[in-house]
C-alpha cells in the first residue's frame, strides 16, 4: 500500500497543497534526471501525492500507472517528461478542454484520434468541463470500467462534458467533495461502505457523535445521511440516488428532498448521463444574461432617451469613438432603456429579471432576492424604510456602515446605539458583544418599550472582519421578543454562503439552522425545561448569563440579509443583492416594492443586472473552489509574512487571538496558523465561539514598520501597483478574494521585503540618530493611539418620548433642525473656546455626521452631545478625509438657545 505523509483529511489548503506536491514530484524527478537525487527521492515524492489523487478524475489510473512503470523501469527521462506534463495540466487546468493531457504515450508519437477520454476534445466549441463523484459499493477493479461506462454515454450536442471519480465509502465521498471543488453531481448508489480504507482520524472524530447512528442505518438511510452530509458541507451540488429497491418510497421521505432525482439503479443509465447535465444547465442558465445576448444581436431601431444605446453616437464620432474601441461594441449594443423586447424592468420584474432573481434565492438560500444596481448603501435604505416607521426602535451598532444612520433619518426610527468592542491599539472596533445587545433589550422590556422595539441592525462581517455568531444572536433575542426583524449587513461576506466553514455564520445559513431547530421534536421541550429552571421572574443578570432559548411556538423569523456583490464576486461595481427570509414578508412586501420604486433608479445599467445573473452562475458553478482558493492565499500571505526571517521585523498579520479577544473564543481556537491547528479547530470555533475572523481579511500592521496605514497605503498604490482599501492609525486591511493568484502573494511578499530592506538599510547607514528617530515614530503610532470614543447620549431636545433610562433619541429631527442656519454654529475643535464650551456649557450638539476615514463610522450624529473623548480623538486624528466636518469653519453645532425657543 502507499504510504501516506499526510492523512486524506487534511482539508487545509487542498488545492495549493496538491499542485505543491505535483511541482515537487516534477523538482526531483529533474533532479533525478540529472544523478543528482537517488530514485528513492522520486519514489518518496510520488508517495506523497498518495491516495488524494483517488478523488480527482485526472491524472486518473493511467497516467498514476505510468509513472510508475517509468520510476519502476529507471526510465529517467520519460518519468520526467510525464510528470511535467501532469504538473502543467494541473496547474494550467489544460487536461478539462485538451484530450491530448489524458493520454499516457509520449505525445509527438500518440495518433492524435487515439485520445482519453473521448470526445473531450471532438468539439470546437468550448464546453464546460466538470467532475462527477459516484459513490458505489462495486469493487475497486471495476471503477475502471464504471468511468469508461459513462464516458461511452458523451454526445456531441451535449452542452458539458465531465469525468467520473469513485469513492466506495461515506467517509472517501465526504473528502472527495471537500477535496476536489471540481466535482459538480453526485451519484450515489446504495450499499457502500461506511469507513475509508485511508486514515482520515480528524474526519471521524468530527463524525463520532453520528457514528453509533450511521453504524445502525441501513443501506437507504445511510444513503440519506451522505446526502444530507453533502448538502452540508456544499449545497449547490446536484445528488443522485440510484436503488434496486423501491424507489418510489424512497423518493417519498421527507429526508429525499434535497436529492434532485432518485432513480432505479437497473434502467438504462443514458437517463442518469442526461439528468446530470441537465441539472448542470439549470445552474448554468442566466436568465437575463442569455437575453441581453439574444438582444445585442438583433437589428433595433432606438427611439428612446439613451443616445449610446446601438453605438452609433460613439463609433460615427472622430471625437469618442476611442471609447468605443476600449469598451468594444457589444457594451453598446446591449444597452436599451426599454423593458420589452426581451429584456425585463427591475422595478417591477415579470420576466427574465425575475427568473434570475429566483435563481439567485435558490443558489443564496433564500425565500426571496432582490438585485440592487446602486450599491448595498441603498440596499439597507430600503431594507429599513420597507420595515421601519417614524417612532419604531432600531438597536443599531453605531459603529455600522453610514447607509444604516441615514436610513434611520429617511425612516424616522429612533436608534438604540449599542457598541462594539474596543480595540485601541488598532484604532479600530470589534463586533457587538450580544450581553450587549440582550441587555438592551431587557432594559426597553423594564421600561415598557419592548413593542417598540422591531429591529436588530448588524454588520457581520465587519470591514476588520469580525463574524458574528449569528445563529445565537438570533435565537437569545428571539427568546426575548420572538417577532424580532434582523437586518444583516453582509456586504463583505456574500461569499461565504460557498464555504463550509463560513456559511453557518451568515444571515441566511444561520436562518435556515433556526428553521430546523424550531421544527425539531424535542424543541419546545427544551424551552419548557428552560423556563422552569429560570423561574417565574428571573434577574436580569441571571438572563443575561443564560443561553436563552426562543418559544418555537411563538417565534416569527424574519431575516434580511445585505451583500455587495461586487465586493466578493464576479458582478461590475455597485452591484448588490437583498436577501429575503422572513415568515411575514406577505404582509410587508407591497411595502417593500415601495421602498424600491423610492430608492433605486428608473434606468438601471443593464450590464449591472446582467452580472449579478452571472455572478451567481459562477458561484454555483465553481464558487466552493474559489472561495477555497481565497482563504489559501490568505493563509499563505499570513504564513510568508509571520515566517520571513527580514519581513516579520517591520510587519505582522494580526491573528485571531489579537483580532478577538479571548472571553469571545470559548473554543480556545488561538489562530490559523498556530501549531498543530486542524481543520477541526476552525470548525468548532465557527460553531461555539461568539466572534470568529474572517480568514480573508487580514490586519497588516504597518506602524511597526515606521508607517501611518494612510501614507503606507499611498505608498503601495503609488510605488508598488497595489491597492488596498481600508486603513487605520497604524495599520491597512489587505483582503483576498477569487480574483488572487499566488502571483498576486509573491508580488506582495517582495515588496514587502523590498520596504523591509530599506528601513534595515536606512537604519545601518543613518547611526543612532535614525535609530532613535525611527523608534519615536513607531511608539507614536503604536503606543500613542487616540482612545476611541463611544456613543455618548442624544440632548434632551431629541428625547421627547425615550425612555427614563434607555439612551434612543429622535435623530430625524436633529438632522433635519440642521437644515436652518440660524439655528447652527459652527466651532473649531482647536483652541479655548471649545474647552470651556466643554467644561462649562452650553452643551456641544452636533448638527450633523462627522465620519472620519479611518474609523469609517460616524463618532457624532446629528443631536449627539459632544464629549471630552470625541473631541480629543479628532484632535489626535491624522486623516486627510473627515466626512461632515469642515477645518476651515469648525464643528457645525446646533445652538441650544434655539432650540429652547423652538421647545417653547
Amino acid at each position: 500500500m502507499v504510504r501516506e505523509s499526510r492523512s486524506i483529511d487534511h482539508f487545509f489548503s487542498a488545492p495549493s497543497g496538491r499542485t505543491d506536491r505535483w511541482r515537487e514530484l516534477h523538482a526531483v524527478a529533474r533532479s533525478w534526471a540529472k544523478g543528482d537525487q537517488a530514485r528513492g527521492k522520486v519514489e518518496t515524492a510520488l508517495d506523497e501525492l498518495g491516495a488524494i489523487e483517488e478523488f480527482h478524475a485526472f491524472p486518473g489510473l493511467e497516467l498514476i500507472g505510468a509513472l510508475r512503470e517509468r520510476l519502476q523501469n529507471d526510465d529517467t527521462s520519460g518519468f520526467l517528461a510525464l510528470a511535467k506534463r501532469i504538473s502543467l495540466a494541473i496547474i494550467t487546468s489544460n487536461y478539462k478542454h485538451d484530450a491530448k493531457e489524458w493520454q499516457s504515450v509520449d505525445l509527438s508519437l500518440a495518433d492524435p484520434v487515439d485520445a482519453l477520454p473521448s470526445s473531450l476534445g471532438d468539439t470546437h466549441a468550448h464546453r464546460p468541463y466538470f467532475e462527477m463523484l459516484a459513490v458505489t459499493p462495486a469493487p475497486a477493479g471495476r471503477w475502471p470500467h464504471m468511468a469508461a461506462e459513462f464516458r461511452r454515454l458523451r454526445r456531441s450536442e451535449d452542452a458539458f462534458v465531465y469525468e467520473t471519480v469513485l469513492a466506495g465509502s461515506l467517509e472517501d465521498a465526504v473528502c472527495a467533495a471537500v477535496l476536489n471543488p471540481d466535482i459538480a453531481a453526485v451519484v450515489i448508489y446504495e450499499g457502500f461502505a461506511l469507513k475509508s480504507r485511508h486514515d482520515a482520524p480528524v474526519l471521524r472524530s468530527v463524525l463520532a457523535a453520528q457514528q453509533p447512528l450511521l453504524d445502525k442505518a441501513d443501506e437507504a438511510d445511510l444513503a440519506l445521511r451522505l446526502a444530507a452530509g453533502l448538502k452540508a458541507i456544499r449545497p449547490e451540488l446536484d445528488i443522485y440516488l440510484l436503488s434496486d429497491r423501491r424507489v418510489e418510497k424512497l423518493a417519498g421521505d421527507p429526508r429525499a428532498a434535497m436529492i434532485r432525482r432518485v432513480m432505479y439503479q437497473i434502467e438504462e443509465p443514458l437517463e442518469l448521463h442526461l439528468s446530470v447535465l441537465e441539472g448542470i444547465k439549470a445552474r448554468y442558465e442566466t436568465p437575463f444574461f442569455d437575453n441581453l445576448k439574444l438582444y445585442a444581436q438583433r437589428p433595433v431601431g432606438t427611439f428612446h432617451a439613451l443616445p449610446i444605446a446601438r453605438g452609433k453616437s460613439v463609433f460615427r464620432s472622430p471625437w469618442i469613438r476611442d471609447m468605443g474601441h476600449f469598451y468594444g461594441i457589444n457594451l453598446f449594443l446591449a444597452e436599451s432603456s426599454a423593458t420589452t423586447g426581451g429584456l425585463d424592468s427591475l422595478l417591477e420584474p415579470t420576466g427574465n429579471i425575475k427568473r434570475a432573481q429566483e435563481m439567485a434565492a435558490r443558489a443564496f438560500g433564500a425565500d426571496h432576492v432582490f438585485f440592487v444596481t446602486n450599491g448595498t448603501s441603498t440596499s439597507n435604505k430600503m431594507v429599513l424604510q420597507a420595515l421601519i416607521a417614524p417612532g419604531d426602535i432600531v438597536i443599531l451598532d453605531r459603529n455600522c456602515h453610514k447607509s444604516h444612520h441615514y436610513g434611520l433619518v429617511l425612516s424616522g426610527a429612533q436608534p438604540f446605539y449599542v457598541e462594539a468592542f474596543p480595540m485601541p491599539e488598532l484604532s479600530m472596533y470589534g463586533a457587538v458583544p450580544l450581553r450587549t445587545i440582550k441587555k438592551a433589550l431587557l432594559d426597553l422590556k423594564a421600561e415598557g418599550r419592548l413593542d417598540r422595539v422591531k429591529m436588530v441592525d448588524l454588520t457581520n462581517c465587519t470591514f476588520d472582519g469580525h463574524i458574528y455568531n449569528t445563529r445565537r444572536v438570533m435565537e437569545e433575542c428571539l427568546a426575548i421578543k420572538p417577532d424580532l426583524i434582523f437586518l444583516w449587513d453582509e456586504a463583505w461576506f456574500g461569499f461565504a454562503r460557498w464555504s463550509p466553514f463560513l456559511r453557518p455564520r451568515t444571515a441566511m445559513g444561520a436562518a435556515a439552522d433556526i428553521e430546523a431547530s424550531m421544527e425539531e421534536p424535542d424543541a419546545i421541550a427544551h424551552f419548557e425545561k428552560q423556563q422552569k429552571e429560570l423561574g417565574a421572574a428571573p434577574s436580569v443578570d441571571k438572563l443575561l448569563n443564560t443561553r436563552l432559548l426562543p418559544d418555537p411556538r411563538a417565534v416569527r423569523l424574519r431575516v434580511y440579509q445585505t451583500n455587495s456583490t461586487h465586493k466578493s464576486m464576479s458582478a461590475i461595481r455597485q452591484g448588490s443583492m437583498v436577501l429575503v427570509r422572513d415568515v411575514d414578508f406577505h404582509k410587508v412586501e407591497a411595502q417593500f416594492h415601495e421602498a424600491v420604486f423610492t430608492h433605486a433608479s428608473t434606468s438601471p445599467n443593464q450590464q449591472l443586472i446582467a452580472s449579478l445573473d452571472v455572478a451567481r452562475r459562477q458561484m454555483e458553478l465553481e464558487g466552493y473552489g474559489l472561495v477555497m482558493n481565497a482563504i489559501e492565499v490568505a493563509l499563505d500571505i499570513r504564513r510568508e509574512v509571520a515566517t520571513h526571517p527580514v519581513i516579520s521585523k517591520y510587519f505582522r498579520v494580526v491573528g485571531a487571538d489579537g483580532m478577538v479577544p479571548q472571553k469571545y473564543r470559548s473554543s480556545g481556537f488561538v489562530d490559523f496558523l498556530a501549531p498543530d491547528t486542524r481543520w477541526d479547530d476552525q470548525l468548532r470555533s465557527m460553531r461555539e465561539d461568539e466572534f470568529c475572523l474572517d480568514p480573508t481579511r487580514m490586519t497588516l500592521v504597518c506602524g511597526t514598520a515606521g508607517f501611518d496605514g494612510t501614507s503606507f497605503k499611498g505608498l503601495l498604490a503609488s510605488q508598488y501597483n497595489i491597492q488596498v482599501n481600508k486603513t487605520s492609525r497604524n495599520s491597512v486591511l489587505l483582503q483576498s478574494n477569487i480574483n488572487n493568484t499566488r502571483s498576486d502573494v509573491a508580488l506582495l511578499i517582495s515588496v514587502l521585503l523590498k520596504i523591509s530592506n530599506e528601513i534595515e538599510t536606512r537604519l545601518r547607514q543613518g547611526g543612532e540618530a535614525e535609530r532613535k528617530a525611527f523608534e519615536a515614530r513607531v511608539h507614536s503610532l503604536m503606543n500613542d493611539v487616540p482612545d476611541l470614543p463611544d456613543f455618548s447620549r442624544f440632548d434632551e431636545a431629541f428625547r421627547g418620548d425615550a425612555g427614563k433610562t434607555t439612551p434612543e433619541g429622535d435623530m430625524r429631527t436633529a438632522f433635519f433642525t440642521a437644515y436652518d442656519a440660524e439655528k447652527c454654529e459652527y466651532l473649531p475643535i482647536h483652541g479655548a473656546e471649545c474647552d470651556r464650551r466643554l467644561e462649562k456649557g452650553p452643551a456641544l450638539i452636533s448638527a450633523n455626521f462627522v465620519i472620519p476615514y479611518p474609523p469609517g463610522f460616524p463618532i457624532l450624529v446629528p443631536g449627539q452631545v459632544v464629549t471630552h473623548e470625541t473631541i480629543t480623538f479628532m484632535r489626535k486624528l491624522d486623516v486627510k478625509e473627515i466626512h461632515g466636518y469642515e477645518k476651515a469653519k469648525g464643528l457645525k453645532l446646533l445652538r441650544r438657545d434655539a432650540l429652547a425657543r423652538k421647545k417653547k
